[in-house]
């Protein structure tokens, strides 16, 4: 396959539409979800795009450490080569910028890993999932979730009538800090009468200690909820297993999360039924294969999520989330919270489904305004 000659990158941010707790004004009053876009561009003159979706109230990275990492410590290895050696790009990321407790700066190497996939297989003229391995389909749409996320119910109210008007069946909460354990409940309560034969997936960000978390997860799942998705830090593992003994609501982990080492240790600790996949945080596709497959050989739960993604990021978790035949609904968000795109109608939902991209990568071709947004930072 023709090596990589160049790498641009700059940034890109979004409207946000609606209220979201983890999206803050700027200096200017407006929101906006922030993104770095990374194109690479191939001997033949093939381009392969990327992106990383860095929000410090979700991770430590933010869009300078991202820019500034890219520009002076991994612009420089991409050149040369093939995109489709995935194993060694993420070695070569890896010793370019040293794991600590797990990967260091996935977000930052996740938009290089959706670049080379984008351009391998536009390379081989396949969709990225054609690069995973097995299975040899992959499903065409996925059903998304509609997310509920205010500390206010009047706020929530409204949520879950536009998520009815836009066609949405399932739903996915916020509860934890800094709401308190009766409201969680409350709004537990609320969905589930609003929705009583959808899936009900509550999310804690890490925002009970176990002593709250031991206490609530029976009382959710008698007010109607599925799943509990991340509701200690990822080191309270005494936590996580006393939580798994209980066994009161199946406990998805997914902050701590980066990487197949610490996934694979996590498993075998007994701290999860499963993990909420976000490949943005994964430090992209590759990793999230291979943890993907893991889950899959301990008859481990796969659930998939998301970062508010917007177009890249949200084409690489479709093509990951249809490629692991994911029958749950999933909790991407990026269509209800984005008031831009730059891929057109290529990821809008009809209700609540997702139509994968069948194009060759990820399978979107972007508006100009992405191409305006780059500079060239390594060449040969």
């Amino acid at each position: 396959m023709a090596p990589i000659t160049q790498v641009e990158l700059g940034r890109f941010d979004y409207a946000v539409a609606g209220e979201f707790k983890f999206f803050r004004p700027g200096p200017d009053g407006q929101v906006r979800r922030p993104s770095v876009l990374v194109r690479l561009t191939d001997a033949d003159g093939r381009h392969g795009w990327g992106q990383a979706v860095p929000v410090p109230s979700w991770t430590y990275e933010t869009v300078e450490t991202v820019l500034t990492t890219l520009r002076h410590h991994l612009a420089e290895l991409m050149l040369g080569r093939d995109p489709a050696d995935l194993a060694g790009l993420h070695a070569a990321m890896n010793t370019a910028i040293r794991p600590a407790f797990s990967v260091g700066q996935p977000l930052c190497k996740a938009a290089l890993d959706l670049a080379c996939h984008d351009l391998a297989g536009r390379q081989r003229g396949v969709p990225a999932w054609q690069l995973f391995g097995p299975p040899a389909r992959a499903r065409p749409a996925l059903t998304l979730s509609w997310t509920v996320a205010s500390p206010k119910l009047e706020t929530v109210e409204r949520q879950l009538a536009e998520g009815r008007a836009r066609g949405y069946r399932n739903f996915n909460l916020k509860v934890g800090a800094p709401q308190s354990a009766a409201y969680d409940l409350d709004l537990a309560r609320r969905v589930r009468a609003f929705a009583p034969d959808g899936f009900l997936w509550a999310d804690a960000n890490t925002g009970y200690t176990p002593d709250e978390a031991l206490a609530i997860a029976p009382r959710l799942r008698d007010a109607g909820v599925d799943v509990l998705e991340s509701p200690l830090p990822p080191t309270q593992i005494r936590g996580y297993q006393a939580l798994r003994r209980q066994g009161a609501l199946p406990v998805l982990m997914d902050e701590g999360i980066l990487a197949l080492p610490e996934a694979v240790e996590f498993m075998e600790l007994g701290m999860m039924d499963g993990i909420a996949m976000k490949p943005a945080r994964n430090a992209g596709l590759w990793p999230s294969v291979q943890i993907v497959n893991q889950l899959r050989a301990r008859g481990l739960m796969v659930l998939g999520s998301g970062l508010t993604d917007p177009d890249l990021s949200l084409a690489a978790a479709a093509q990951l989330f249809a490629w692991a035949d994911l029958g749950r609904p999933c909790a991407l968000n990026g269509p209800q919270f984005l008031a831009d795109r730059l891929a057109g109608s290529a990821l809008v939902p009809r209700a609540d489904q997702l139509t994968v991209p069948t194009a060759p990568g990820l399978g979107l071709d972007l508006d100009p305004r992405a191409a305006a947004s780059l500079e060239t930072v390594a060449r040969r």
